[in-house]
């Protein structure tokens, strides 16, 4: 059995690789084909620093861990359908179903080479695309000047004791501080109290914030006739706060691309300050699911080792292997986005398409498998 298993889990590692390198050869030229209109631009900030080929090929590089992250489940079947319909095509795998692998044994085996697939996308979509891919924006920052997320940036809110703040960080600098910082404090009947204005600030350890070159106002409504506003300019300001450089990121980066366990850290802060999570919570299971669609696919290209071939080519069936990846990569996003809309319960809408796969492959396993 364990000749059996080394000479199929061989087949598969190498036609996943033959097919995730054909994938991120088109990823690479299509991401380096949309860095083309910035190469010759000169940073903002020093004039001496020209975005040019070395970095746009260094960027892209960085990104293809989270596009081998998003390809291998894909990959997974398309490898898996085509070594086992080679297989039976040349009556290989009859030669093993008559010297002892029957089809529950089979199933395990697959199972087993799944549970390696699911742990190495795990590790990349948890450890390597994350560090990667803020490298990576790093990099560009540095020619471009800021990390941003539009004209208004990014909100946040922080609830304490006596105050509630809302936090606006308009961007984030080269060297991971942040820019264009705006705070507004409001008491507990939600009348504003005082605001900042910084120009920049870094993220300390302690939970602190420390800003630079602020503008402070602070609003003295004892009385209406009373009232009066006292500005203030400090120089460097240590602001208490518990937002961490995770959660700004968070705010201004895409979800997908966060630690599981600093998206977690993140829910718990919205839902702590009664803001709406409904998205980063689906993006949270999205995450601890994908990793498990490893089996779902190996399960799913289990039947094709039983059909029968009367004709040389198994290009049809390699093909339809695609077109199964290419749907369950579809249907992975536009459930994120339907749940988000209909208010689902967030492990339904990142579990469902995995369910879905799960049922049908089950299914044609049955059907063609122990049926036939």
């Amino acid at each position: 059995m364990k000749t059996i298993r080394r000479l199929i889990y061989g087949e598969v590692f190498v036609a996943v690789g033959f097919v995730l390198l054909a994938f991120l050869s088109l990823f690479f030229f299509f991401d380096f084909v949309d860095e083309l209109p910035a190469l010759g631009r000169a940073s903002p900030l020093d004039k001496s620093l020209v975005y040019g080929l070395p970095q746009a090929l260094m960027y892209v590089g960085l990104l293809m861990p989270s596009r081998i992250y998003e390809l291998l489940p894909i990959s997974v079947l398309i490898g898996s359908v085509f070594v086992l319909a080679r297989l039976a095509q040349g009556s290989e795998y009859t030669i093993l179903r008559t010297s002892g692998l029957g089809p529950w044994r089979a199933l395990r085996s697959l199972l087993g080479l799944g549970a390696i697939f699911v742990l190495l996308t795990f590790a990349l979509g948890d450890y390597v695309a994350p560090l990667a891919d803020k490298t990576g924006q790093l990099l560009k920052a540095r020619y471009q000047g800021h990390i941003s997320l539009g004209q208004t940036g990014a909100w946040l809110k922080e609830r304490q004791t006596y105050s509630n703040f809302s936090v606006n960080v308009g961007a984030l600098t080269p060297q991971g501080g942040l820019s264009q910082v705006r705070v507004f404090e409001f008491d507990n009947q939600g009348f504003l109290v005082s605001t900042l204005q910084a120009q920049g600030g870094q993220i300390e350890d302690d939970e602190s914030w420390t800003l630079t070159q602020v503008q402070r106002r602070e609003f003295d409504t004892a009385g209406i006739e009373k009232a009066r506003i006292v500005s203030s300019q400090i120089e460097r300001l240590r602001w208490p706060s518990s937002i961490t450089t995770e959660m700004v990121s968070a705010a201004l980066l895409k979800p997908d691309r966060m630690r599981t366990a600093d998206l977690y850290g993140y829910i718990r802060h919205l839902e702590a300050n009664g803001q709406t999570a409904q998205r980063y919570e689906i993006e949270f299971w999205r995450k601890v699911f994908y990793p498990l669609s490893c089996l779902v696919m190996v399960v799913l290209a289990l039947p094709f080792a039983y059909l029968h071939f009367r004709s040389g080519s198994i290009t049809a069936y390699v093909f339809g292997g695609v077109m199964a990846g290419i749907s369950f990569f579809l249907l992975n996003n536009v459930f994120g986005y339907i749940g988000n809309l209909n208010q689902w319960q967030p492990w339904l809408a990142a579990a469902s398409p995995a369910l879905i796969y799960s049922v049908v492959s089950l299914g044609a396993f049955g059907w063609l498998v122990l049926r036939r």
